[in-house]
């Protein structure tokens, strides 16, 4: 059963990336949104593909034991010119996905334009108005990394979208 807008829920943003992977944890009840936890897992460089891969993996099953979250919100692949890169992004976003699949969580995705209209209000925002926002809407978050502060941003998203989907379905639209 889906708690309803107005009780107290703890969501996981991740932003999925190999060598950075930001999360960020926000507890969303209705509009009200309270800072719970931020940080990144960062594999070592000099690790093959698999290993970076079993390094986000643990590094999300440790943030899921310590925080509960119960959904999760992975931002979309941005597909770029290079192929290989864009496969390989969208290797470290399976793991993202998984680990909190794994752990019986809701997963909902986003493409990162909704994520900066969400948080900004302009879907072309920069990382500097996205952190400028956070500060707004989490006054105590204190990201240290980018990753992270797109990580909170993921997770503000899924919270204000729940709520709107949820408010939706109970008017009967």
């Amino acid at each position: 059963m889906t708690p309803s807008p107005n009780h107290s829920v703890r969501i996981l943003g991740v932003d999925p990336g190999l060598r950075r992977t930001g999360w960020g944890v926000v507890e969303s009840e209705g509009n009200r949104l309270v800072y719970v936890a931020c940080g990144s897992v960062e594999p070592r460089d000099t690790l093959p593909l698999a290993e970076r891969l079993l390094a986000i993996h643990d590094g999300l099953a440790k943030v899921l034991a310590a925080y509960a979250p119960a959904e999760a919100a992975v931002e979309q692949t941005f597909v770029n010119k290079d192929g290989a890169a864009t496969l390989k992004l969208g290797q470290a976003r399976g793991v993202a996905m998984l680990v909190p699949a794994m752990h019986g969580l809701l997963v909902a995705e986003y493409a990162p334009n909704l994520v900066k209209k969400t948080v900004v209000g302009a879907g072309h925002a920069d990382k500097t108005q996205i952190q400028m926002m956070l500060k707004i809407l989490l006054p105590k978050a204190d990201p240290k990394s980018a990753d992270a502060a797109d990580a909170l941003a993921i997770a503000i998203t899924h919270a204000h979208h729940r709520v709107a989907a949820q408010r939706l379905k109970a008017v009967g639209a």
